[in-house]
């Protein structure tokens, strides 16, 4: 994944975060964004890595999907360790044990809040899961 985190050039600044993704210039987002106090909100992350949408069923592209966000998190110092929440949409709720499963082998000793919602779907048809992460950097400005 490409892309640079913005300069902070002061305590009060928001630090906006790009992959470089085609979509934030298209849509006019950034992949991420870090308040002052430490939160750092990461945009919902498909698994779509360099343009292309990954294979595989709804584990697979769960754990893809949460790289991007720890991609994203990494720009920044951070990792899974301060994730403090993550939501999880799911196109089936057929695949919530899959997606399930996912999160708790990358999050089960994390324990971050988590919901998981059933939606009618996503950008492309292809995709049956998307995810956001919010994650807290303690003692932060």
């Amino acid at each position: 994944m490409t892309g640079s985190a913005n300069a902070v050039t002061s305590a009060n600044a928001v630090n906006r975060i790009s992959s470089g993704a085609s979509w934030e210039e298209k849509f006019g987002y950034s992949r991420a964004v870090e308040l002052p106090g430490g939160l750092v909100l990461v945009a919902g992350c498909t698994s779509v890595a360099g343009g292309e949408i990954s294979a595989g069923g709804p584990y697979e592209q769960a754990v893809t999907s949460f790289e991007v966000a720890f991609a994203a998190l990494e720009q920044v110092g951070l990792g899974r360790e301060d994730v403090v929440r993550t939501r999880m949409y799911l196109t089936h709720a057929r695949d919530v044990d899959e997606v399930g499963r996912a999160h708790k082998e990358l999050f089960d000793d994390v324990r971050p809040a988590a919901t998981m919602v059933i939606v009618s779907g996503l950008v492309d048809p292809s995709l049956v899961v998307e995810i956001e992460i919010e994650a807290y950097r303690a003692g932060a400005r």
